[in-house]
């Protein structure tokens, strides 16, 4: 009997996909991307409205309350009316107060008569830096205190840990930096006075970045480093206190899962180090947490506000004292509405660590090509 090879059938090629299949594709790999991007703008536009709103509401006449009791005339009047953009209608002040936003133009301040831009463009550094330096301590003190609660359960230390972390929310910032003047500065004087980042005796230095800690090491000037750093040492520390029992709470919870969990079981088994295992319980505990990590970083922003007041420092939060004070609206204005796009940044970077960290949020998994 005769036996006949059989030949395996020509494989089918794959038609080539057309330009609009490719632009389809890429679009649905990085929708996350994509839309999350094109929203801000619209948000911008929502918080722009209501800024606008609510200014509007405030009862009393501005331009009156600015000029007090000092004589002024009609033209005088219509003059401060039409600088703070209140001249005609509602719908002619928003489309005014529009077309500033859309060529970046604020206003001018009524306090300093300076554009009011390029003044948040000077107070804005200071205070991120302040708040990042808070969010370095608020994740030290929270990755520290969660290992702490986490690997002798039933320790003295764990229960206090575990206890610090259940304190959320409940920790005023103001409350901390008061109790800590009276301590660290009052009593004990091992911290200098809140009056500033720098000890009136030193020159302050040469502008390089605008972030003032990392221009005085910029440029080499150690003494105003270490100076500037004993004067953030009870701010930072106030910061990442008030907010750290967020974290904490919540890597605890995420490490007592992952802990028991099959991954990590599978390499102590196969005798990983305790950095590895570690390591591994971290990475799969820490979502959750950097999800939560914007809005810490918000609450951080806005304790840094009021902590700049406290101690003294230039930044947005003495931007935004002066503005109310002095009812200057298009300072208050920009403030509100700057505050609310660095928000919105802020989230979105997150999710893009959040993204990275988890390999299942990364644009285009899951998705069929």
């Amino acid at each position: 009997m005769t036996v006949t090879a059989v030949r395996p059938a020509p494989a089918r090629s794959r038609p080539r996909p057309s330009a609009g299949d490719r632009l389809r594709a890429g679009f649905r790999n990085n929708r996350w991307w994509i839309t999350r991007v094109a929203v801000m703008p619209v948000h911008l536009f929502v918080f722009a409205v209501l800024s606008f709103g609510l200014l509007r509401l405030m009862p009393g006449d501005p331009v009156a309350a600015i000029l007090g009791d000092q004589p002024f005339t009609q033209e005088d009047y219509d003059r401060l009316q039409a600088s703070l953009g209140l001249s005609g209608s509602l719908p002619e002040q928003f489309i005014t107060y529009l077309q500033g936003l859309l060529t970046l133009d604020l206003g001018t301040s009524l306090v300093t008569l300076r554009p009011v831009a390029e003044e948040l463009a000077v107070r804005i550094p200071p205070t991120l830096e302040l708040a990042a330096m808070g969010m370095l301590a608020c994740v030290i003190v929270s990755v520290g205190a969660s290992l702490l609660a986490v690997v002798r359960p039933r320790g003295v230390v764990a229960r206090i840990m575990t206890g610090y972390s259940r304190a959320a929310g409940a920790i005023p910032d103001f409350v901390l930096a008061v109790v800590g003047l009276i301590v660290l500065y009052a009593t004990l004087r091992v911290l200098p006075a809140p009056m500033g980042r720098l000890s009136a005796g030193l020159p302050q230095p040469t502008t390089i970045t605008g972030f003032p800690l990392l221009d005085t090491v910029l440029q080499g000037y150690w003494d105003a480093t270490w100076d500037m750093t004993a004067h953030l040492v009870l701010p930072v520390a106030v910061l990442a206190l008030s907010q750290a029992p967020i974290m904490t709470n919540l890597l605890i919870t995420g490490l007592r899962k992952a802990i028991d969990a099959p991954p990590t079981l599978f390499r102590i088994a196969t005798g990983a180090s305790r950095f590895t295992v570690y390591l591994s319980v971290y990475r799969r505990a820490v979502p959750a947490a950097v999800t939560i990590a914007g809005s810490i970083f918000a609450g951080l922003i806005g304790g840094a506000i009021i902590i700049e007041q406290m101690f003294g420092f230039v930044g947005l939060g003495s931007y935004a004292s002066t503005a109310v004070g002095g009812s200057d609206y298009p300072a208050l204005q920009g403030f509100l509405l700057v505050a609310a796009a660095l928000v919105l940044v802020v989230f979105l970077l997150v999710d893009v660590l959040n993204m990275l960290i988890d390999p299942r949020r990364r644009p285009g998994v899951g998705q069929e090509d």
